[in-house]
């Protein structure tokens, strides 16, 4: 009994033949405290607390620090005067504990997406959580759901899963590169900030920061990425995990604002300008621990890697990109004096494959156009009764639905419920919107018109353009169309989707760095054409899409003729159905009726255009 282990700084009983031996959770303590930070006396406590104190005067005098003890090897130890081979293989199993992660006591989760998941103790605490717990009722794709019958999943798994993920990259990184030193308060608060980056997600997720808010509250520029951080505060104070934190090794307010940073970039933006490293959580040489749960280089991160896996698995979307094969092949490089995450230049293909998966989607599923309509519809629903449903907040302050979000404890009770709240309402306040929500459970949408694209370059839309476009659609009757149907601005709506590769118009593949099989620690560039000539051009693109609030047939069959002209009159790109809806006005725009591939801006050498017999051929490409 003389020689148990106790935390640093635990007094030793009176008779320590009489103690009752302590709970294991002190040491695992111990062992989560940030090693490369130790000086001299702390490894020699260390020692001490692991039985091994008759080495400690020799660390001492050798001036072994923390940092030290990761390089350690068998010839260092027998070098420092260690002569006995089971002594120095008992010390560097020991300091093995120091950077190896146990799962002793980790709870497992069975997850349908990465199978059997094993979470640290405060990890648990943190899901065990209300603000936590109200992730399972808010789902993953907002409308999605009411169109593809399995995407009923929560933020609750994805959040989970990217927390798992997280810990995968991070520790993958550990074993494959010691010199990074990362420690377990990095791969702890790595897995955090993959917990909780999605805390401050609304009702019907992006609909509610995208749609909801823009319009209750215009110009406010609230993101769900600010929502998270004040919610991880908040979960962190009300449930009182700080001594939790603590009890684990978290260094409270670096770990705190290295967490807070990961989810949602500099805690002080206005001195991101001029400071060359603007964070404060962890120092330049473990930047790259802020690429693994929200990268803002260049879009590869583990948020994406779950929810491709997890969406595609409940939409029944084949999903192209494996991020196992990322794991295998992800190594840190030094780049312009930072540390980033590195891949095998072998892999660009696959990486382009990433972004391409992302594309598709957004194409057919995020912004499926009923899909879309129907958040349109829920959005409506929620304006006209966002000043009739009250939420009790901090202090018994009452809040409405679009001021939830200023107070978390509020925000905590506002979930996807809010739609049934509605619907089944008997308030005559909410006669409006519960009529909204009872037309989407009917299946009485809105009808989506067409879509068109604008030539040019992109340009940022805003409310007052997309008014205008609805005013100037009521005034886009055909001649030959007869007027015994009255349109009026508030009959259309008009909503403009971006898709891209997730930085607009630049290619993210440009902000990756590659290593080579020759040398490992050397990053490099690749650019699009050393990989493929049938790579994409163009990297984003506008998409217009008009509906009609009317639905009865003779209403609809005016209103897509009036977009139809009102393409022709912006010269917008014809409709896909134009000639279908409206084969009378197609022909009366001259670059409409031309079947040659010009048209597109994709024009060929006149030689190619042409046949040997004179005859016109159409150049077709597969990519724009």
């Amino acid at each position: 009994m003389e020689t148990r282990k106790r935390p640093f700084g635990a007094a030793a009983a009176p008779d320590d033949s009489l103690a009752t031996p302590e709970k294991r959770v002190s040491p695992e303590r111990l062992l989560d405290a940030d090693y490369a930070e130790w000086g001299v006396e702390e490894t020699c406590l260390f020692l001490r607390t692991e039985g091994l104190e008759k080495w400690e005067n020799v660390f001492r005098s050798e001036k072994v620090t923390g940092v030290g003890l990761r390089c350690l090897t068998d010839a260092d130890l027998q070098t420092i005067g260690i002569k006995c081979l089971g002594d120095r293989l008992q010390i560097l199993h020991i300091l093995r504990k120091l950077w190896q992660i146990k799962t002793d006591y980790y709870k497992v989760f069975n997850d349908p997406i990465h199978g059997h998941i094993e979470l640290h103790p405060l990890l648990i605490k943190i899901i065990d959580t209300p603000q936590f717990q109200r992730l399972r009722n808010i789902k993953q794709l907002g409308g999605t759901y009411f169109v593809f019958p399995g995407a009923s999943h929560n933020r609750f798994e994805h959040s989970i899963g990217v927390c798992h993920l997280a810990g995968r990259l991070v520790q993958a990184l550990n074993e494959r590169q010691p010199e990074l030193l990362i420690s377990r308060r990095d791969i702890l608060c790595v897995q955090i900030a993959g917990l909780c980056h999605d805390l401050g997600h609304g009702p019907f997720s992006h609909m509610f920061d995208g749609m909801f808010i823009p319009r209750a509250r215009p110009g406010l520029g609230w993101k769900h990425e600010k929502a998270s951080v004040a919610m991880f505060d908040y979960l962190v104070e009300a449930n009182g995990l700080k001594p939790v934190m603590e009890q684990h090794g978290l260094v409270l307010q670096q770990d705190l604002d290295f967490i807070k940073e990961q989810i949602a970039g500099p805690l002080n933006t206005s001195a991101t300008q001029s400071q060359k490293w603007p964070y404060k959580g962890r120092p330049v040489d473990k930047s790259f621990l802020y690429e693994i749960v929200a990268n803002k280089r260049n879009g590869i991160d583990v948020d994406k890697w779950d929810y491709f896996a997890r969406d595609c698995y409940h939409l029944g979307i084949q999903n192209n990109f494996d991020y196992r094969r990322f794991l295998k092949f992800a190594r840190v490089c030094e780049v312009d004096g930072q540390k980033n995450i590195c891949t095998r230049d072998k892999e660009v293909g696959n990486l382009y494959d990433l972004f391409h998966t992302r594309n598709c989607l957004h194409r057919r599923a995020y912004q499926h156009k009923v899909g879309n309509i129907i958040e349109t519809m829920i959005t409506e629903a929620f304006l006209k009764a966002d000043q009739h449903i009250k939420i009790e907040g901090k202090g018994g302050k009452m809040f409405t639905l679009s001021e939830a979000i200023d107070d978390p404890e509020a925000y905590t009770k506002l979930t996807d419920h809010v739609f049934e709240q509605i619907l089944y309402s008997s308030s005559p306040e909410l006669k409006e919107a519960r009529e909204i929500l009872h037309n989407i459970i009917a299946r009485r949408l809105y009808k989506c018109l067409g879509q068109t694209t604008k030539a040019g370059k992109l340009t940022d839309v805003n409310q007052e353009t997309t008014k205008s476009w609805e005013a100037s659609l009521a005034k886009s009757v055909p001649q030959s169309s007869s007027h015994d149907v009255d349109l009026r601005p508030e009959d259309f709506i008009v909503t403009v989707i971006f898709l891209d590769y997730g930085m607009r118009e630049k290619n993210p593949i440009n902000n990756v760095r590659f290593y080579c099989k020759e040398d490992k620690n050397k990053a490099i560039q690749i650019r699009k054409n050393q990989v493929s000539k049938l790579l994409p051009e163009r990297f984003a693109e506008q998409l217009i899409r008009v509906y009609c609030k009317k639905t009865d047939k003779k209403s609809v069959e005016a209103a897509k003729k009036q977009f139809v002209q009102w393409c022709m009159d912006m010269n917008f790109s014809k409709p896909q159905d134009g000639d279908i809806i409206a084969p009378e006005l197609t022909p009366l725009k001259a670059s409409w009726a031309s079947n040659s591939e010009a048209q597109d801006g994709n024009e060929g050498d006149a030689s190619d255009a042409k046949g040997l017999n004179g005859s016109t051929k159409v150049k077709t490409r597969l990519f724009k």
